[in-house]
């Protein structure tokens, strides 16, 4: 896996590898470099086993409550 593919930006077609919801983090392995990919519910209850063995851990769930503009025309 290549660092590009690790630090790009989840999108609306990252899926869960839980549930299938739209996923917000990613889990980079230490171990093998694997990457898992979760919904915000399941990243938080996975948390304390996968992130001592995390190489990275990278967490957009912040976007959940972003406020985006809402444009109207006339």
């Amino acid at each position: 896996m290549t660092t590009a593919l690790a630090s790009r930006e989840l999108n609306t077609l990252d899926r869960c590898d839980r549930c299938g919801a739209q996923a917000y983090v990613r889990v980079v392995l230490e171990s093998n470099g694997g990457e898992l990919i979760f919904c915000g519910h399941h990243a938080r209850g996975v948390e304390a086993t996968l992130r001592p063995l995390a190489s990275e851990w990278h967490d957009e769930t912040s976007r959940l409550t972003e406020k985006t503009p809402v444009s109207v025309e006339d």
